[in-house]
């Protein structure tokens, strides 16, 4: 693909011992640019002869830590290795065995005449952690299935935040570099060509911001980086009218307006029903295509999709479960009728017989109706306004963002750690000059600016994890302090 044309030099995965995350954006830029069809050249489904599709990605994630017998940054997988009496880390050989397990599982599905597919989200925490915990033979079996031509058109990577930071509560300077820190550390990793091909995005958490700024910024952020769809959470997103959704099996586009009135965006693959391993560890998404049939869209019959996503390696279902049972579906599903497809492979499929992007119904972030209704009603000068207004009025009403669950922010009860964060976040962009990026102080201060913001110091609750941030935030500091 891109090496056809231009002869790009292949990056080192690790410089001084940090990830290779930063320093070469030209490079990274030139690459995921490209507009050239991604799947549709080697695929073997036949858009005609699908009645419906299902699409599943697994989401795999280990936060970097300041555990190590020195106090350096490991992986909490590396920890769990070493601490095996605390908690669940018994657990720490199986984790690591599903991160690598896809790749044994799609070749010998492939092997056996089979048509599987899946879609991997990967946090660039984990990718480095298990470099350098020495666990390189993890990143070599997924390079077969990344990068060898038999087995690749099987497999989506989704691109995600580096530090698998929750949008909503990013500070806003720092979306495109999460985004951007993903791209460049997977080409370091797995090549330029394996990079041209990442064209979806998996937000952590599902977490989709429903303020209008932060939301416009986030799906410019995507769009700047060569993004063409993102997977949402039913429930995060709503009609431009305010209502649920009515065709969630089928493409949207996400509509994006910030308060200056500017709109941007972006085509969304609807995730269903909340977050429950059991969804994917159970191949529902493939049993729930089986009762859908095509659907018409701008004059073109298409089949809908069933997008699902899931914790890769969390719970016994996915550790115990979900083996048999994904390779049970794949017995059963070829190429026609019911079918398993990628996103991106979905979506060049159905526009390949005239069904656009523009063709798509819309849909906002929830929560947004009330927030223009209440501008155009008060006429009102702002967008803050009218979301004061509407606190007010109703004290449930947020813009927090919404992502697979209701019952857990990752804002409220963190101040602790969202007020460090911001400020390592300003300190950073007033001290760093981004034409330094290939400096090791550069790539040092970026990558404590954005282990803060990892999500994993607010969910896990207060106690150890927020230490955890206490002791970045430090680090940070003081290498903004010193070097710059």
């Amino acid at each position: 693909m891109v090496t056809e044309s231009i002869a790009l030099p292949s990056l080192p995965e690790l410089i001084d011992g940090l990830p290779n995350f930063c320093g070469w954006e030209s490079l990274v830029d030139e690459v995921v640019k490209s507009d050239r069809p991604v799947f549709l050249p080697t695929t073997n489904l036949k858009v005609e002869n699908i009645n419906a599709c299902f699409a599943i990605a697994l989401h795999m994630q280990q936060p970097m830590i300041p555990a190590g017998n020195d106090g350096s940054l490991i992986s909490n997988l590396q920890y769990m290795f070493e601490h095996p009496q605390e908690g669940d880390n018994h657990n720490a050989e199986p984790f690591a065995h599903c991160y690598s397990r896809m790749a044994d599982m799609i070749i010998e599905l492939v092997e056996g005449g089979k048509n599987p597919r899946v879609m991997l989200d990967y946090s660039g925490n984990l990718l480095w952690g298990l470099r350098q915990m020495g666990r390189g033979d993890i990143l070599e079996n997924l390079k077969r299935i990344t990068c060898d031509r038999t087995y690749q058109p099987y497999v989506e990577w989704l691109g995600t935040m580096w530090s698998h930071a929750v949008v909503p509560s990013t500070p806003i300077p720092d979306i495109k570099l999460h985004i951007r820190a993903w791209q460049h550390h997977f080409a370091a990793i797995f090549g330029w060509e394996a990079l041209a091909r990442v064209k979806g995005f998996s937000p952590p958490e599902m977490h989709l911001p429903n303020h209008p700024d932060t939301l416009f910024e986030f799906v410019k952020a995507l769009l700047d980086c060569g993004y063409r769809w993102l997977m949402v959470q039913e429930h995060s997103v709503e009609t431009l009218t305010g209502q649920p959704l009515q065709y969630k099996h089928l493409p949207h586009q996400l509509v994006a307006r910030n308060s200056q009135g500017e709109t941007l965006s972006i085509t969304a693959l609807i995730k269903t029903q909340g977050s429950d391993t059991k969804l994917v560890g159970q191949m529902q998404p493939y049993y729930e295509a089986k009762t859908l049939s095509k659907q018409e869209l701008a004059g073109v019959q298409i089949p809908p999709i069933v997008t699902q996503i899931g914790d890769g390696e969390n719970g016994g279902v996915m550790m115990n479960e979900f083996p048999s049972a994904f390779m049970q579906a794949w017995q059963e599903v070829g190429q026609n009728g019911i079918v398993g497809a990628t996103g991106t492979e979905y979506l060049e499929l159905i526009e390949s017989i005239g069904c656009k992007s523009d063709d798509f119904p819309t849909c906002q972030a929830v929560g947004q109706h009330y927030i223009w209704q209440k501008v155009q009603s008060a006429n009102l000068d702002t967008v803050d306004e009218a979301i004061a207004q509407l606190k007010q009025e109703n004290p449930n009403f947020h813009v927090d963002g919404a992502s697979w669950t209701n019952n857990l922010s990752w804002v409220k009860g963190y101040e602790n750690v969202l007020t460090p964060m911001n400020e390592l976040s300003a300190l950073f962009h007033k001290t760093v000059d981004p034409a330094l990026s290939q400096q090791t102080s550069y790539r040092k201060a970026l990558l404590y600016n954005l282990l803060l913001q990892t999500s994993c110091f607010r969910y896990w609750g207060q106690g150890a994890w927020t230490d955890y941030a206490r002791e970045i935030y430090r680090r940070g500091e003081k290498a903004l302090t010193d070097n710059f």
